[in-house]
């Protein structure tokens, strides 16, 4: 629930300040399905292959990053990624949900930490000139129990 919440605070803020409305800006099918292939191509060549070789064709050297631990910029990021796959296995990137709206792409994936645990992890990112340009996201460790019977997933 907390997650659900900030997750819609953060969609709710990120609106408001970039003057974005469901009206104002439409995009065709054909860009939101070409986002959303830039973002899972994207993903599962950083993330699951481990492949920084053409970072600069998903990303704007300009990337505006909102994860508090890693600094702006492509070349930030591509440092930051490097240190936390460091020993970690190659794997197929488990995408369980991803939609997108006017330049925005919403990404919902279940990874497994290296010490076992499973984080749910809500990614948003902007897309301007067929790049990302800009990034959010939402971690959360899977609990052993849950005071229901709905899966995180």
């Amino acid at each position: 629930m907390k997650t659900t919440i900030s997750v819609f605070l953060l969609l709710t803020v990120l609106f408001m300040s970039n003057g974005i409305s469901a009206q104002s800006r439409k995009t065709s099918q054909s860009e939101l399905d070409f986002n959303k292939k830039l973002v899972i191509d994207f993903y599962q060549k950083i993330f699951g292959d481990h492949d920084f070789t053409n970072i600069d064709r998903y990303m704007l050297s300009t990337y505006i990053q909102h994860n508090p631990h890693v600094a702006d910029g492509a070349e930030a990021f591509e440092k930051a990624v490097r240190i936390w796959l460091k020993d970690a296995p190659k794997k197929k990137v488990d995408v369980q949900r991803i939609a997108a709206e006017n330049d925005l792409v919403f990404l919902h994936t279940k990874n497994r930490l290296p010490d076992g645990k499973l984080q749910s992890v809500i990614d948003i990112f902007r897309i301007e000139n067929k790049k990302i340009t800009e990034h959010w996201d939402v971690q959360e460790i899977v609990p052993d129990q849950s005071a229901n019977s709905h899966p995180m997933f």
